[in-house]
């Protein structure tokens, strides 16, 4: 990632404090499996440590802690039972979803010879979880429930928890990285237009505007020619160049590579919107010629840049890549009614993690469809097997909403004439697809990562307090 953000994790246990005097034994019991819960959380997160609650003043404790850390999200693990308001005052003031984890020490009681407290402290599926989804509930707070056991290993709830934190990384990153809309969206493309101010305050992203006048001097200041050179080895190694490529010929690319990586360092950029409308001519003719693959370098290293002006696809590039690996612009294509089959792409810049199926390829064409100029198109190759597709669409009134679809790419031909395509195939069939997809009334663009990840998409949303269509799965 160019520009580096780690999500922030609330944790902490909850047990009956009225246990503690009556059966000592518990408290070393409880200190050893929340030190082991957090030891088991992943390192991709800060965990903001709000220990073990057994009493409402140290749910407060908590709380402020985690108010001031500003966290992602919110991980409960249950040790035993214990009240609601050992729960609530350390969330009250949150609005982040809290995951009750319900997870069991020994797989099963060994029951002629479990007393008091060994059933409290190691074999209690928390009957408390009801109470806490209640109160959660009552007070208008996101949540989700995990349940598992220790003893042996859970994969199931590791997994879970994992997910969960990728998708506060969403948050995260939305919140500690800016957005950059240079130019203005494709004129006429109403679906892509944006309120900026809606956007800060629904979704946390905050935009900074940049002028092409700006961009065409980005590189001016770039005379590290090591550092040009290792930038166009990188460019040869990520692409393969229709006649064949060589430092020489990419040297004006990675030139502005190199500016581009800096300017999104120095501008804390997650997302980057972009489109030229303008007479390519002189400079900014030779910036645009090659805007295409120089963005597709700054995906490849984390910063969601999408054509056309399209903040909200950038958004959806963004989830995917942060929860997956893997986040490709897309648009409906073609159809392939003999088939039965989708065909799904775009022309433009591209994610090269996507292209598992072959090396991404570099062509130079005449003419740019759609848009003034020519230059450089890169053509991205996903492999067969699953994929993801996610929308960002709005209401009339403002509100965010995520559109997605889980489907197969299949083996054989795709268009050669230098646009990304896949040939996905969808349970309920292309022709339902469409208008299913259709019907819920995206943008134009998507979204598309290998593998199937409406499970995390799911939990993203939640912690976005969005809705979400599922067009098929």
């Amino acid at each position: 990632m160019l520009v580096n953000t780690k999500a922030k994790i609330g944790v902490f246990s909850i047990a009956l404090g009225a246990y503690l005097p009556q059966f000592p034994s518990l408290v070393p019991e409880f200190e050893a499996q929340y030190a082991a819960f957090v030891q088991s959380l992943p390192d991709s997160v800060e965990i903001i440590d709000g220990g073990i609650v057994t009493t409402k003043e140290l749910s407060s404790a908590a709380g402020d802690k985690f108010r001031a850390a500003d966290v992602d999200l919110v991980i409960v693990q249950l040790l035993t039972y214990a009240t609601s308001y050992n729960m609530l005052p350390a969330v009250r003031d949150l609005d982040v979803p809290v995951v009750l984890v319900n997870v069991q020490k020994k797989k099963a009681p060994d029951y002629a010879n479990t007393d008091t407290p060994t059933w409290l402290g190691e074999l209690y599926a928390c009957g408390a979880v009801g109470e806490m989804v209640a109160d959660l509930e009552r007070a208008g707070k996101r949540h989700a429930v995990i349940t598992g056991v220790v003893e042996g290993g859970d994969p199931v709830v590791q997994a879970e928890i994992e997910d969960w934190c990728r998708a506060a990384q969403v948050r995260r990153r939305f919140r500690d990285t800016n957005l950059a809309q240079i130019g203005r969206p494709y004129p006429g493309m109403m679906d892509l237009y944006i309120d900026e101010t809606n956007l800060y305050h629904r979704m946390w992203l905050y935009t900074k505007q940049f002028d092409w006048e700006k961009m065409w001097a980005i590189a001016d200041d770039i005379t590290d020619e090591d550092a040009i050179r290792a930038k166009a080895e990188d460019i040869l190694d990520t692409f393969e160049i229709e006649g064949g490529g060589t430092i020489e010929k990419v040297w004006d690319m990675a030139k502005y590579v190199v500016a581009f990586e800096q300017w999104v360092k120095d501008e804390q950029l997650g997302f980057v919107a972009s489109h030229y409308d303008g007479f390519s001519q002189g400079i900014a003719g030779k910036l645009d010629s090659m805007l295409i693959p120089a963005f597709s370098m700054l995906i490849k290293q984390g910063t969601a840049c999408a054509v056309e002006g399209d903040i909200k696809v950038a958004m959806a590039m963004s989830i995917l890549k942060t929860i997956s690996g893997t986040g490709q612009l897309s648009e409906m294509y073609s159809i392939d009614f003999n088939e039965d089959i989708c065909i799904i792409g775009h022309s433009g810049s591209g994610d090269a993690a996507i292209s598992a199926a072959r090396k991404p390829s570099m062509k130079i064409v005449p003419v740019f469809h759609g848009k003034t100029g020519g230059g450089y198109l890169t053509q991205f190759y996903p492999p067969a097997g699953d994929v993801t597709y996610l929308g960002i669409t709005q209401d009339k009134d403002g509100h965010f909403k995520f559109v997605v679809a889980e489907g197969v790419n299949e083996e054989g031909p795709i268009f050669t004439f230098g646009d990304t395509n896949m040939r996905t195939r969808f349970r309920c069939g292309a022709r339902e697809f469409v208008n299913k997809w259709s019907e819920a009334g995206p943008t134009h663009h998507m979204a598309a990562a290998v593998g199937r990840h409406i499970d995390t998409i799911l939990k993203v949303a939640k912690i976005f307090n969005v809705p979400v269509d599922i067009i098929t799965r």
